[in-house]
């Protein structure tokens, strides 16, 4: 990277926040470059019934009037497919480089989606479980997962609307061509969509833990109206074998050979 910077004149603090990475979505101009931040995001392992986890990385890239310079940090994926991309239309590329960074902002971008049916999914199977299987701790904690993964790939998601916004009103031309501009208008359409199906997931998903711990309470009510009536049933044979428990000497029919068992007959009967 220092050497990338002697070669191109970078900013400092550009070549110290790719240096540390653990930045936030952003776009920032300096005197001769755009120095542009992304999250990257992707299953960690895309199998059928696989729990989705979701691993995170970063990308920082550096745009110059001829030149676009990318760094990796953490879980991202090669651009290989982006290179293949961008030169199999040579005639877009002639835009320069920064039709090759719209290849790149639509290549992150489009991996978000899977993430989002990923999370969608397991929404749909949470919902199963909620109304068809018995109450259990794991359900309830496999809803607060889904739900704070959804907040994790919102955090990713939503800076990339702002800085798509931005890119489309940039208005300095050698860095970013009129002609390209429409490109960055597709990311910023694609971004929203998401931005929208995640707000959409979550709010189900949170209307689906209201239902699951609302079905918790009528059943915890029920519960106790059942104890509730046991109780009250064996409430009336304890006041009578308490009052015969008294053990006094003139008490009513107490030399009576029948009392004891027409007394556990009224017990039972009542």
């Amino acid at each position: 990277l220092r050497k990338m910077q002697e070669e191109f004149a970078l900013h400092d603090l550009a070549i110290e926040d790719a240096l540390s990475a653990h930045q936030r979505p952003k776009v920032e101009r300096y005197e001769n470059s755009l120095f542009v931040v992304l999250r990257t995001a992707q299953i960690d392992d895309p199998r059928p019934n696989k729990p989705c986890d979701v691993r995170y990385g970063e990308v920082h890239i550096f745009l110059g009037r001829n030149f676009i310079v990318t760094v990796r940090h953490g879980y991202a994926t090669s651009f290989s497919q982006v290179r293949t991309r961008a030169e199999s239309t040579a005639d877009l590329l002639k835009q320069g480089p920064a039709f090759v960074l719209y290849a790149i902002l639509d290549f992150i971008v489009d991996q978000y989606f899977p993430i989002v049916d990923a999370l969608g999914e397991e929404l749909e199977s949470l919902e199963q479980r909620v109304f068809t299987q018995p109450f259990s701790r794991r359900t309830t904690t496999l809803i607060y997962k889904t739900k704070r993964d959804l907040i994790a790939l919102k955090r990713v998601v939503a800076p990339v609307i702002e800085l798509a916004a931005r890119l489309i009103r940039f208005e300095d031309e050698d860095l970013i061509p009129t002609q390209t501009r429409p490109y960055f208008r597709d990311v910023y359409d694609h971004t929203l969509r998401i931005n929208d199906m995640i707000d959409g997931v979550r709010d189900l998903l949170g209307t689906a833990l209201e239902a699951h711990l609302s079905l918790i309470s009528v059943s915890q009510n029920e519960d106790t109206r059942r104890l509730a009536a046991w109780a009250a049933i064996f409430a009336v044979p304890t006041a009578i074998a308490g009052i015969y428990g008294m053990n006094f000497d003139a008490m009513p029919e107490l030399r009576w050979r029948l009392g004891y068992p027409l007394v556990l007959a009224l017990i039972i009967g009542l």
